[in-house]
């Protein structure tokens, strides 16, 4: 876990003054790292601050780092933060903390770096935000008991299976359909059998939103030796907001052996990864569901990971329909629950991933399956729900229509320190491509 520094002091404030907004998702004890282009340049590594984009590539041409921060920096400045991933964590605490100082208010070097701002600071609405890296292998979990609970009474009318109480349930995702914020998600053809009729296939009847926490994988480990427990959270680089969409109608025909192209349509992430240091004010126990669950097996299991591996943060899904947006509506909120709900931990994820000598790489992403909590808000997704959702115009939804634009936000807080966000994660739907011949 990431020990508390001089970065998280909630007394630090930025030259950037929207950076001290309260609101703000990012002031300056977040720094969160993300891919953009603008400006009349490619894509490029930068930092939220504030409503500005710190340019990485222009802060190392004007020699404002040294020593492991500008090594840090130069892995950070092309069109994918895997190199600056895969660096492992001191040297990216390294140019976290140079970064802070570079922009904070009462900094040694304020006067010399704000005359710099121009060619420093982008605008975030002039930027256009790209994927943080080039995913290479994407797996899916299901932490969540309440969502677990919810969805194996409604599909077979029973309770969790054992296996959930054992280990973190997943399966491995299509990363190649892995897309960041504000790219639309067109909805999928599919096979699908409805009640009472025959097999069709057709743009999918139902399809759905899943709330979730995602994490970027920094060092990896070597084919065939596992990650142990107490090494597992030094393995992950920083989190993100994840929305695994899914066809459920598809799902529930085609799931045999599993989800297969009920999910692979696509998974929406939000820009900004914000790094397990920022995160470190924010932990909290890992949940146990019930009592009468049995303690996690020993490879699973540590009195740090119990203690400390949950993160308290607040995460909520808006539904905008197509009547609202051209009745200029403020969109509805539909879900509201936290990360702290999720009953395995990262590390145990990652722990569980390698424990049969499985290989992760510097930006795997891992997906904590719907975050949903014990209260009604906090269902994570529509399939949860067993009566359709109604909003003040008059409208209801089961499942998603077309012209539906699903946001999620999330946000970390805790007594004494300042909050941080992410950013948003969003994506309108489209209509499926006609079929042809």
């Amino acid at each position: 876990m990431s020990a508390l520094n001089v970065t998280h002091d909630p007394a630090r404030r930025s030259w950037v003054a929207a950076a001290n907004h309260p609101e703000t998702d990012f002031p300056i004890q977040n720094l969160p790292f993300g891919v953009f282009s603008g400006a009349g340049q490619g894509a490029r590594g930068g930092v939220a601050i504030g409503d500005r984009i710190f340019d990485l590539a222009a802060a190392v041409e004007m020699g404002l780092f040294s020593g492991d921060a500008a090594a840090a920096a130069r892995m950070a400045i092309g069109a994918t933060l895997i190199p600056l991933m895969a660096m492992g964590a001191s040297p990216v605490s390294a140019l976290r903390a140079r970064l802070s100082d570079l922009l904070r208010a009462d900094g040694p070097e304020r006067r010399h770096v704000e005359a710099l701002a121009d060619r420093l600071l982008v605008p975030m609405s002039a930027a256009r935000m790209m994927l943080p890296v080039d995913v290479g292998n994407f797996t899916d979990f299901m932490t969540s008991s309440f969502h677990a609970a919810r969805v194996f009474s409604k599909a077979v009318d029973g309770p969790l299976p054992p296996v959930f109480a054992h280990l973190p349930v997943a399966y491995h995702g299509r990363a190649s359909s892995v897309h960041v914020s504000g790219e639309e998600v067109r909805r999928p053809n599919g096979q699908y059998k409805p009640r009472e009729a025959g097999v069709q296939f057709g743009p999918s009847r139902s399809l759905d939103f899943e709330l979730e926490f995602g994490a970027f994988i920094a060092r990896g480990n070597a084919l065939g030796l596992p990650i142990p427990i107490g090494e597992a959270a030094s393995h992950v680089f920083g989190y993100c907001l994840l929305n695994d969409w899914s066809a459920r109608d598809i799902q529930a025909w085609e799931s045999m052996l599993g989800p297969f192209l009920s999910k692979s349509l696509s998974t929406t992430i939000s820009p900004w990864v914000v790094t397990a240091e920022a995160l470190a004010p924010f932990h909290a126990p890992v949940l146990k569901p019930r009592p009468d669950w049995p303690d996690p097996l020993p490879y699973l299991d540590s009195s740090a990971d119990r203690a400390e591996g949950g993160l308290n943060v607040s995460l909520e899904a808006l539904l905008l329909t197509s009547r609202m947006r051209e009745a200029a509506e403020e969109p509805e909120r539909v879900a509201a629950t936290n990360v702290r709900f999720l009953c395995w931990s990262f590390a145990q994820m990652i722990a569980h991933h390698t424990s049969n000598g499985c290989n992760l790489r510097p930006g795997d992403l891992f997906g904590s399956g719907t975050a949903s909590g014990p209260s009604d808000e906090s269902r994570g997704c529509l399939l949860e729900h067993t009566e359709p959702l109604r909003f003040p115009n008059g409208e209801t939804r089961r499942y998603l229509e077309d012209g539906d634009e699903v946001i999620f936000r999330g946000r970390a807080e805790r007594e004494g320190y300042v909050p941080i966000g992410f950013g948003e994660c969003r994506a309108r739907i489209a209509p499926a491509p006609a079929l042809r011949a």
